[in-house]
């Protein structure tokens, strides 16, 4: 066996197995080295073995520099990212993966049709694989930068009457040309390939510019799969069975991951597309709302009911990312275990920024992974739970998913915390969630507000909880 071939089998097993140990906590970080490692072979392997037509690679200055510097520039991302940011990295992370998969696209393009006398005869499936992934991984890129911008804020949710039909005929567009240059193979093929990377771009932009940040972590995941897809063209273009195989894996896991995303919030993928959720809402600080009106706890009466509860559950949402206060959440979860208090976490699919957020932002501090129950199972228990410390979330917790038939959160499955005897809810301000609508828990008799930076509320809780 050539053994560069067998180079790509390892590095392929070890991206599926690695790929399998991502799915517990316990073998995560392990199984993310394992692909790595098998990543980091197939890349020495292509470096030192590859050859075409009895010639190997060269510009080893180019590569190895290319290597230094992408290394570099990954390495201080990744330490120096807060975890709230995590998912903007990711989605930026994400967005360079389609590019690179539409600069080999184009690359490639080049490579074949430099000259006006190129075979027209035999090159269809070729031709047909550079514009999938040149189209695809636009998508991606344009789609990921957009989605970046709008996580870290710079970038509003913005939309135009017809819209969504502008986008289709774009679209349309890109698959008439598409279909007109890999059949007729033009004289002028150049100019329709760079109108279909533009449009693609565009689309990409539109793609994502009207969707809701409530829905983001959908978005990220499909996006997510369709840079993975793009891979998956270069694996066919270049005869790489490792770039195959990884790029088929990921989007294989994106799309499933976006399926069951869109199963948690009881959504369609084309509604998540073309329903758009709104961005925020207006800010708001008074306690009065038409709604009704809420009453607030104090630092010890909320320490106190904790203390003398026999469970606790803790929600966490993307309000305890901001802060950083997970550290501070385990601290108190642990000093309430010693007084014989059972605490859990009760996580929502989609809670946070993307997909898996508070299981991560969790796991950094050493939060048990039994501690942590999902939705259905959290739902099941909140009935025999004392008191529920809800952290920062807003639109999991809104029982408008269920009594509003007008609410565009309605039929999403949500936390039904307002099931346990006491809601302890503690956020900044009475700011709405992502979805941008007002939140009816805040308003029933079993709620009480603690308001204030989760941070420094936990540690007023632990100081208090340690004074009993």
């Amino acid at each position: 066996m050539n053994l560069l071939l067998l180079i790509y089998l390892i590095s392929s097993v070890t991206f599926i197995v690695g790929l399998k140990m991502l799915s517990h906590p316990d073998t995560a970080r392990r199984g993310n080295l394992v692909a790595a490692a098998g990543m980091t072979l197939a890349i020495a392997g292509t470096i030192f073995l590859y050859e075409e037509d009895d010639t190997r690679l060269g510009n080893y200055g180019w590569i190895f520099g290319g290597l230094l510097l992408g290394t570099i520039v990954g390495t201080l991302a990744a330490k120096r990212v807060k975890m709230t940011a995590m998912p903007e990295m990711v989605s930026l992370f994400n967005g360079m993966g389609g590019a690179c998969a539409a600069l080999i696209s184009i690359v490639e393009f080049n490579h074949h049709f430099a000259h006006a006398e190129y075979i027209v005869s035999g090159v269809g499936a070729l031709l047909l694989i550079i514009v999938i992934g040149l189209i695809i991984g636009s998508v991606s890129f344009a789609g990921s930068m957009v989605a970046w911008g709008k996580l870290n804020g710079s970038v509003k949710d913005y939309s135009f009457k017809g819209q969504q039909i502008v986008s289709a005929l774009i679209l349309l567009v890109i698959a008439g040309l598409s279909v007109y240059i890999i059949i007729a193979v033009p004289d002028n093929i150049f100019l329709f390939f760079y109108a279909i990377l533009v449009l693609s771009l565009v689309y990409g932009i539109f793609f994502v510019l009207p969707i809701g940040g409530a829905d983001m972590p959908v978005v990220i995941s499909l996006l997510n799969s369709f840079t993975g897809v793009a891979a998956a063209c270069g694996g066919f273009l270049y005869n790489n069975q490792v770039m195959l195989t990884g790029g088929i894996l990921v989007g294989a896991a994106g799309t499933l991951l976006t399926i069951l995303m869109c199963k948690a919030m009881n959504r369609s993928l084309l509604n998540v597309l073309l329903g758009s959720w709104g961005g925020g809402g207006a800010a708001g600080s008074s306690t009065d709302s038409a709604a009704g009106h809420t009453k607030e706890i104090s630092i010890t009466d909320a320490a106190v009911v904790m203390s003398y509860a026999g469970k606790v559950m803790i929600v966490p949402g993307y309000g305890l990312a901001v802060a950083q206060a997970q550290h501070v959440c385990h601290e108190l979860e642990k000093l309430l275990e010693e007084k014989g208090v059972t605490v859990k976490y009760a996580i929502h699919p989609v809670a946070g920024r993307m997909p898996g957020h508070m299981n991560v932002l969790l796991a950094e501090a050493d939060v048990n992974y039994e501690s942590l129950i999902e939705m259905e199972e959290a739902n099941n228990e909140f009935s025999t739970t004392d008191v529920v410390l809800v952290l920062g979330a807003n639109d999991v917790v809104n029982p408008a998913a269920k009594t509003d038939p007008a609410s565009p959160i309605y039929g999403m499955p949500i936390l039904e915390v307002e099931q346990s005897k006491l809601v302890i809810v503690n956020k900044r301000s009475m700011k709405p969630g992502y979805a941008g609508i007002e939140n009816m828990l805040f308003f029933q008799p079993k709620t009480s507000m603690l308001f204030g930076d989760a941070k420094s509320v936990l540690q007023k809780l632990v100081t208090e909880i340690k004074a009993l």
